[in-house]
C-alpha cells in the first residue's frame, strides 16, 4: 500500500479553499456572517404557469404541462421518462423542495458501489489507505461557499448528491453553472433524466443536527436560496453506458447544470460570492501532491446534513480496457458525496476543480472520480455558449 504524503499538503489545500471562498465576490454579496440572499419558498402558494418552451417540449412527448406540475412528474413509465440529451425538461415547481423534503432526501447509494476492476490494464495504483472525512468548518458560507447539495426526484424517491459552483467563461462574475456527476442528473443506460433537480449552495450552513433543523430558519438551511436546473448536460458515454454501480460510463461520469433562482434574478456567482475555475488538463497523478474532495455524505454512518472533506495524494484507477483512468483518493465519505468537486492547487496557487466524486466501495474507504479531458471541456463550453448573453 502506498504511503500518504505529510499532512502539510492536506492542510494547505483545505486552507486554500477557505481563503479563496471568502476573498472574492461583489462587496454587497461577499460571504459574511449574515449572507445577503433570498430565502427558499415556504412550500405554500400556487406555482406559476410553465414557460412556453418547457410546456411545448412536454407536449411533444405527450405530457400535459398542468398535470406535470401537479404530480404527473411522478410517472416513471418508460415512455414518459425523457432520456435523450436534447430532451432535458425541469420546470420549476415553486415550494416543492421545502426544508422537510430536503432533509428526508436519500443518497443514491447504489451509485457508490465499486465494480470489478479486473480489466485494469495494469495501470491501477495500490488501493489507498482510508482518509477519515472531516467536517468542514462552519458557517459553510465563510469556508466553502461554492459547495452545496443537489436534490432530485428518481423512481426510488427523493435523492441527494453534491455539487460545486463553477465559473462561466461567457458570463464572467455572473456564472449560473454548477458541476456535478452524470449519475446525479441522468440514470444512464437503464433510464433517463431525473426530475425536479435543484441546487442549494452551503446547505445547512451552521451544521445543525436533525433535531435542530426542525426549528431552523430558511436562511440557515439555504443561506443563498435554492436554484433550479433549467438545463443539464452529461456525457454521451454516461447516457449509453452508465449503470447503478458506475458501469462503463464511470470514467465519463460528470455533468454541468445551468441553474436559475427560484426567487429573484441575481446570478448564482454574484449571490454566493465565488465560483471555481475548471482544469481540463490536470497533471498526472504521480505529479500531483494532493487533491481534496468535498461533499455531503448521506449513506451510513453519515446523515447527509453535514459537509465533509478529504485530502489525499491521488492515484490511478482503471476499470476497463480502452477507457481513461480515473483519479482515486483515500476517503471515508459515502453516497451523497457523489458529484462533489475535487480541487487541486494550480501553478498560480489558486484552486481549481479537477474532478468529481463518481464511485467508491459501498463500505467506504476510497473515492474515484473521472479525469476531465476534451469531452468534459466540450460539455462545459457548450453549456456556456448556450446561455451566453441571456
Amino acid at each position: 500500500m502506498r504511503s500518504i504524503r505529510p499532512l502539510l499538503a492536506a492542510t494547505g489545500l483545505a486552507a486554500a479553499l477557505a481563503l479563496t471562498a471568502t476573498a472574492c465576490g461583489p462587496d454587497e454579496n461577499s460571504a459574511s456572517d449574515k449572507p445577503a440572499a433570498s430565502t427558499p419558498a415556504a412550500g405554500s402558494g400556487d406555482s406559476p404557469a410553465l414557460p412556453a418552451d418547457l410546456a411545448d417540449k412536454l407536449k411533444e412527448h405527450g405530457v400535459d404541462p398542468d398535470k406535470w406540475r401537479n404530480g404527473e412528474w411522478k410517472n416513471w413509465d418508460k415512455d414518459k421518462w425523457l432520456r435523450e440529451a436534447t430532451d432535458f425538461v425541469n420546470p420549476v415547481i415553486a415550494g416543492l423542495w421545502n426544508p422537510e423534503r430536503m432533509k428526508e432526501a436519500k443518497s443514491p447509494q447504489k451509485t457508490m458501489a465499486a465494480g470489478d476492476f479486473s480489466g485494469d490494464q495494469g495501470v491501477t495504483d495500490p488501493e489507498p489507505a482510508p482518509v477519515p472525512a472531516k467536517p468542514e468548518e462552519k458557517p459553510y458560507h465563510k469556508h466553502a461557499a461554492p459547495v452545496g447539495k443537489v436534490f432530485f426526484d428518481a423512481p426510488a424517491g427523493t435523492m441527494v448528491c453534491s455539487a460545486t459552483v463553477i465559473k462561466d467563461p461567457k458570463a464572467p462574475g455572473r456564472s449560473n453553472l454548477v458541476w456535478t456527476a452524470g449519475h446525479c442528473v441522468h440514470a444512464g443506460q437503464e433510464g433517463g433524466w431525473y426530475r425536479n433537480i435543484m441546487f442549494v449552495p452551503a446547505y445547512n450552513d451552521q451544521a445543525k443536527s436533525p433535531a435542530a433543523l426542525n426549528n431552523a430558519k430558511p436562511q440557515e438551511i439555504a443561506p443563498y436560496g435554492v436554484y433550479w436546473a433549467d438545463w443539464a448536460s452529461t456525457s454521451g458515454e454516461w447516457i449509453t453506458q452508465g449503470g447503478p454501480t458506475g458501469g462503463g460510463g464511470a470514467p465519463y461520469d460528470y455533468a454541468v447544470m445551468h441553474v436559475k433562482p427560484e426567487k429573484g434574478t441575481k446570478s448564482l456567482e454574484e449571490t454566493v460570492g465565488f465560483a471555481l475555475d475548471v482544469d481540463f488538463d490536470a497533471p498526472e497523478a504521480k505529479d500531483t501532491d494532493a487533491m481534496g474532495a468535498w461533499g455531503y455524505p448521506a449513506a451510513p454512518p453519515f446523515d447527509g446534513l453535514i459537509m465533509h472533506k478529504c485530502v489525499d495524494r491521488p492515484g490511478r484507477l482503471s476499470i476497463s480496457p480502452g477507457t481513461p483512468t480515473m483519479w482515486r483518493i483515500g476517503c471515508t465519505m459515502t453516497g451523497g458525496s457523489s458529484g462533489g468537486g475535487w480541487f487541486a492547487k494550480q501553478p498560480n496557487g489558486k484552486l481549481a476543480l479537477v474532478s468529481n466524486t463518481s464511485i467508491g466501495p459501498s463500505t467506504g474507504g476510497w473515492l474515484a472520480g473521472p479525469r476531465l479531458g476534451e469531452g468534459a471541456k466540450e460539455i462545459y463550453t457548450t453549456m456556456s455558449d448556450k446561455f451566453a448573453g441571456r
